[in-house]
């Protein structure tokens, strides 16, 4: 991305979306139950406060009664209903893991397999975003876990724990190919969580051979454990290789998450927050709920005047339901150089 002398200022920048994550799927609900809902109502409960708070954006999982994450496309369908009702307006993201928790203490925590997964193209209603992963890796949420990060909550259990620092993401090259395929023609918009550049390299050359043709909504997950980790450094240097037409939101844990949010605000790009990254108050000792998460971010882009932006303007920001003809458009959309052409030498660019 390319930052102008005056690319700081404001009014110079989108308005401002805050994506939410407010299901928690790693936690279990007692480990803060006055946020981590459990049943139907208490999910659209959260997503209605997380509106009202400013989120337009709703990373969304489900569970089931027990407390357990929901692996059930019939309960994420019955959720997506209820959410079109009660908050139409926002943009309806599913994790595109379905669920990782485990099923009980030590079990595996691994997601659903490749079959399965495909299977959110057929969600209805439909969301507008299902998220993917891209190239298989390691996931280890415990990596940069503090003692106080967990203390009294489930993480604690040493089976469980060990469980999730084994996890990993199945994202191989044919998956990939095939639930872009498959998003695409459900007209669902693709949204990219992406570990390190190395990834974000797999996602042009996708864009290159025409596997994916459209708008480039990702995030930077910035968790450890085989992610990167929140450096500003590894920030800033994946920063730099995202192109210019992409939107580009930034996600981390726990009381990483709002530092990082705040380098996201000021520079014109677009933060994540909610339970699922972050249960703690800046001091460690409180617990903070995702609405209050969000209403945080509201206050840090009031100080620096970055209006935040309605639902619409979200919609519009993350171009919702734009679709390109082939790679060449898609490559000049979003500001990559274009493919080279047959016989052509030296550096390409767009006319």
């Amino acid at each position: 991305m390319h930052f102008h002398d005056d690319a700081l200022f404001p009014e110079n920048q989108d308005k401002l979306v805050i994506t939410v994550a407010p299901y928690g799927p790693e936690w279990a609900v007692e480990d803060f139950p006055e946020d981590l809902p459990l049943t139907m109502d208490e999910h659209v409960q959260q997503a209605v406060d997380c509106f009202e708070a400013g989120a337009t954006v709703l990373h969304i999982h489900v569970r089931e009664e027990d407390g357990k994450g929901s692996k059930r496309l019939s309960k994420f369908n019955e959720l997506l209903g209820r959410l079109r009702e009660a908050v139409p307006e926002m943009i309806l993201q599913v994790g595109g893991s379905i669920s990782f928790a485990p099923e009980g203490d030590g079990a595996d925590a691994k997601w659903l397999s490749d079959d399965v997964r495909h299977m959110l193209a057929e969600l209805d209603p439909k969301p507008d975003q299902v998220t993917i992963a891209i190239n298989t890796s390691q996931m280890n949420i415990m990596e940069l876990m503090t003692p106080g990060d967990i203390k009294g909550t489930s993480l604690e259990n040493a089976e469980l724990s060990a469980t999730y620092r084994e996890m990993t993401v199945p994202a191989g090259p044919e998956w990939v190919e095939e639930h872009l395929r498959r998003l695409q023609a459900a007209g669902i918009q693709p949204h990219f969580q992406l570990s390190s550049i190395p990834q974000l390299e797999t996602v042009e050359r996708l864009i290159r051979r025409g596997v994916y043709t459209g708008p480039l909504n990702l995030t930077w997950v910035a968790i450890g454990g085989g992610f990167d980790g929140p450096n500003p450094y590894n920030m800033m240097q994946f920063i730099n290789r995202v192109p210019d037409g992409a939107c580009l939101t930034l996600e981390t844990l726990m009381r990483s998450v709002l530092p990082v949010n705040a380098m996201a605000i000021a520079m014109g790009l677009h933060p994540r927050c909610g339970n699922e990254d972050n249960l703690w108050a800046p001091s460690g000792e409180v617990k903070i709920t995702s609405a209050e998460q969000v209403r945080q971010l509201v206050r840090v882009a009031g100080e620096l005047g970055r209006e935040v932006a309605t639902a619409k303007e979200a919609r519009d920001i993350y171009r919702i339901g734009e679709t390109y003809a082939d790679a060449d458009e898609t490559l000049a959309r979003l500001g990559y150089a274009p493919n080279r052409k047959p016989g052509q030498v030296g550096f390409t660019q767009h006319a």
